[in-house]
Order: structure tokens, then C-alpha cells, then sequence
């Protein structure tokens, strides 16, 4: 496999190749006939200190497809483990490989993977592959929340690989460059506790405090406070997808990250009606990964976190027990505590009051009840138009809701603008995503990239987004998404 320039800045390390050998295996991506490169993040490119933009197109198809590799390119797919739908399964990178970790001019680290780029020896029977709607589905979903300002995962480029995969149907095929803190998983130390080889699950834990904690190493107890730092960043979070009405879909163990990045964006979507219960995913028939399942299922899953660092965080068992579980019931209150400052935001309430908790429930209580459209609900309740033609219940929380704001200092105004920056005006809306996707599959790329310009600026009124602003007008509660494997 050649390794041509493809721009200038590339400048890959390989620290998670430090790990025993069996965190990992040496395997390149396999070529593909036809590569084409279907978009470019130039942004975050730049963000990262690559300069792609004056590579010939072609070049980069082929870096994208996995033709060629970028200079300093190290391949590997990692191992690891994780609870799918609450079973236990030995893991790995099935369909991805690492090229590398990208160090960044100003000293920031992103692994920098190729999802879709052929088999593994963790694949299991699969093909490796990935279709392009799926990875066109992860690239504008990730940059959606990433204008939202929710930590994620982030999309650099997607390139059609010019081959059939064979799902339900023949379909393009895809790879979709994806940009991580790391991929460090809930399921890789998982996979470090249940592998029984000597020092692993140590070196993992090690290696996961310098890289996303490194205040930590000089804890008196560094893997209590690691586990501790993980529940932290996924309280907040949980919290957030909860207040932008986001339904992750597969919130197996391997898809929660260390660093607190939303990853994989399979059988996602945002709700445009209101409802607790709401599942999107093909395969979850029994609501596990439902919209008001996900702060019980984070736990969940922490604590399977917790399980495995067990023997680090005290040579004594009991003892060690003991600390994770109260590690663990302090998610709750921390995650209640983020989503209850994310609602004094979106509610336009500066100042903290004792009833603030009931008057956000009351409002949440209405709209399950009312099933209405969570982002058009605060976004109206933003502009003042929201009490115009609801029903009795609703104006009757309303009443209470601005003689809350009444109570505190500062003018409307302020109060506005708080909400104005909590409160999106556009989100990736289930329709126009699948309009976008279909267009593209047909080779007209135009609806993808309207849809992409306006999640980039989710908050803004602006001329071009408002097809973009308005639920559908029928609200298909059958909607389903599928994890494209």
C-alpha cells in the first residue's frame, strides 16, 4: 500500500499501540475499486492542522477509501468488549481501523479511523463494509451536535468506495473518516477485566488517565477518581441529549466513551413528537435504549465500568465495592443537577429557586401528555408565542412560568437571550434527513449539503433554514433507523 502526501500536516503518533498486544491487531485497510470522495470536513481539517484542501480530489478518495495511507500511518483495530442489549460479547473493531492519532499544532490528540474500510480479525463473519447513507447519516447527525455543543465524535470525511454492500438490499458502498478524543470504551475495559492476562487491565487504565486525565495520576486513589471522572462527564452528557430530545439508540457498553463523546450513530434520531417511550432503533422492540430509559441505561453501564475496575480501586474486595458503588449513586443527583441547569437555561431562568425542578417537570409532564414537538415547544416559549391557542393546562403552566421569571433580577431581555442560546431552532428533523440521504443515494448531493448548513447553525433564524425549522406535518411515530452493519 502507498503512502502519497495527501496535503501537508499530518502528524500521527500510536500511544494505544504501547498496550499489550492483545488490546489490538495490525491489519490494513483493504483496497476498494472505484474510490470517490463525497465530502470533505475542510473545517475541522484545518482544526486538526491538515491542509487538504489543495490535494487533488482523487488522492484524497483514495486516503478516505483506504486505498492509501497518510504519511506516518500506523493501521491496527482495537479490542473490546460490551453488553448489547445487556449480553456480553467479545468485541472489536469489526468494520473500522485505526490509522492513527493526529497531534494537532496546539498539542491536542484525535485518533483519526476509517469506519467501513474492510474486515478485521475481529469481524466475526462480517464484511467489514458500510453503506453510504449510514455514513452520511453519522457525518451531518455528529456535526448537528456538534454545533449544538454537545461533546461528540466528529466526521471528517466520507469517501463511496464503488462497491455493492449487501444488506436487506445491494447498497453504495462507504467509508466514513471518523475524528475521537479517543476510542476508548466502557467495553474496552471490559475486555481488559475479562481477558486474564496479567498487567492489561492496569496498562489500560494507566494509559486512559495520562491520555484524558493525567491530573489524576497523582490521586491518592487514580482509579476511583478516573471512574468517578467518567460518570461525571457522561452525567452531563445524558443530560444534554435528554434536553435536545435525542435518542441514541444502541447505548451498548461499547458505544460509551471515556473521554464523554457521543459515538456511533447508527439507529440515532431526535423526537419531534414529545414522548418518553420513543424508539427509533429497527432491533430495539422492547424499549431498552427508549428516550426516557437512557439516564438508567448510562448507569447501567457505568456500572459495569465500575465492575471492571474493581481490583484497581482496592486490593480488598469489600472495600473496593464499597467505593464503586458510591462512585455510582452519584450519577443521579448528577445527572438530575446538569439536566436541571440546562432547563433553568432553556426556560430563560438566571437564578436558582427551590420549585424550579417541578415548574421543568410540569412543562415535561404537558408535553407527553400533549405530545408536543419538543424543539418547536421551546423554541415558541422563547419568541412568546407558545400560550397562544395550547390548551387550559398548558396556560396554566405558563402563568407560573413567567411569575418565576418575574421573580428574578434583570430585564426580559436577558432573559430571551438565555433562552435563545439554549433553545435550537433546527435540529436534524427525521424527514429532511431522509430526504438528504435519498437524494444522495441518487448522486444529488444539493439537499445534503443544505441540510448540513443549517444544523451548523442550529440556533439562528436565518433565509435559507426555514425548511428546516418546522416539524413534519405528520409526525410518523413508526419511524425506525438501523444500524447499517
Amino acid at each position: 500500500m502507498t503512502t502519497p502526501a495527501h496535503g501537508t500536516g499530518w502528524n500521527l503518533h500510536h500511544t494505544y499501540a504501547t498496550l499489550p498486544d492483545h488490546f489490538f491487531a495490525r491489519i490494513a485497510p483493504t483496497p476498494v475499486n472505484k474510490p470517490r470522495l463525497v465530502i470533505l470536513n475542510t473545517a475541522l481539517a484545518r482544526d486538526m492542522g491538515l491542509d487538504l484542501e489543495g490535494a487533488p480530489e482523487g488522492d484524497l478518495a483514495a486516503l478516505f477509501a483506504g486505498n492509501t495511507l497518510p504519511p506516518g500511518a500506523s493501521p491496527i483495530a482495537q479490542a473490546y468488549a460490551g453488553h448489547q442489549f445487556g449480553n456480553l460479547a467479545m468485541l472489536g473493531d469489526g468494520r473500522a481501523i485505526l490509522l492513527g492519532e493526529q497531534l494537532t499544532p496546539d498539542g491536542r490528540r484525535h485518533d483519526i479511523q476509517l469506519k467501513g474500510s474492510g474486515p478485521t480479525p475481529f469481524s466475526r463473519r462480517g464484511d467489514g463494509r458500510a453503506a453510504l447513507g449510514p455514513m452520511l447519516r453519522e457525518y451531518v447527525i455528529s456535526e448537528a451536535m456538534h454545533a449544538l455543543g454537545i461533546p461528540t465524535t466528529r466526521s471528517l470525511a466520507v469517501a463511496a468506495t464503488g462497491e455493492p454492500v449487501y444488506r436487506e438490499t445491494a447498497l453504495q458502498g462507504a467509508v466514513l473518516a471518523r475524528v475521537a478524543a479517543s476510542h476508548l470504551r466502557v467495553g474496552t475495559f471490559e475486555y481488559a477485566a475479562g481477558s486474564n492476562r496479567g498487567t492489561g487491565l492496569k496498562a489500560l487504565a494507566d494509559y486512559a488517565i495520562e491520555r484524558h486525565d493525567p491530573h489524576l495520576g497523582t490521586h491518592e486513589n487514580p482509579y476511583l477518581a478516573l471512574l468517578e471522572a467518567v460518570i461525571a462527564r457522561q452525567a452531563s452528557l445524558v443530560a444534554q441529549w435528554m434536553g435536545v430530545g435525542f435518542v441514541h439508540g444502541v447505548m451498548n457498553t461499547d458505544n460509551m466513551t471515556i473521554s464523554g463523546e457521543t459515538i456511533d450513530y447508527g439507529p440515532c434520531a431526535f423526537m419531534d413528537r414529545f414522548a418518553l417511550d420513543t424508539v427509533f432503533s429497527s432491533i430495539d422492540t422492547q424499549g431498552r435504549y427508549a428516550y426516557g430509559n437512557q439516564p438508567r441505561i448510562a448507569q447501567w453501564n457505568l456500572t459495569r465500568l465500575a465492575e471492571a475496575l474493581l481490583p484497581l480501586i482496592d486490593a480488598d474486595e469489600t472495600a473496593a465495592i464499597a467505593k464503586a458503588e458510591a462512585a455510582i449513586e452519584a450519577f443521579g443527583p448528577a445527572l438530575n443537577e446538569a439536566w436541571l441547569s440546562l432547563m433553568r437555561r432553556k426556560l430563560g431562568l438566571a437564578n436558582a429557586e427551590e420549585g424550579d425542578l417541578t415548574l421543568a417537570q410540569g412543562l415535561m409532564q404537558w408535553m407527553q401528555q400533549a405530545g408536543a414537538d419538543h424543539t418547536r415547544t421551546f423554541r415558541d416559549l422563547t419568541e412568546g408565542t407558545a400560550a397562544d391557542g395550547y390548551d387550559e393546562a398548558f396556560r396554566n403552566w405558563h402563568a407560573t412560568w413567567m411569575a418565576r421569571r418575574a421573580r428574578q433580577p434583570g430585564p426580559p431581555e436577558a432573559a430571551t437571550r438565555l433562552m435563545r442560546a439554549a433553545n435550537p431552532v433546527v435540529i436534524p428533523r427525521n424527514h429532511k434527513v431522509e430526504e438528504a440521504l435519498a437524494a444522495a443515494a441518487a448522486g444529488d448531493m444539493q439537499p445534503f449539503h443544505a441540510l448540513l448548513e443549517a444544523v451548523r447553525n442550529p440556533f439562528s433564524v436565518t433565509p435559507s433554514n426555514g425548511p428546516f425549522r418546522n416539524p413534519p406535518a405528520s409526525p410518523d411515530a413508526c419511524y425506525r433507523t438501523f444500524c447499517g452493519t
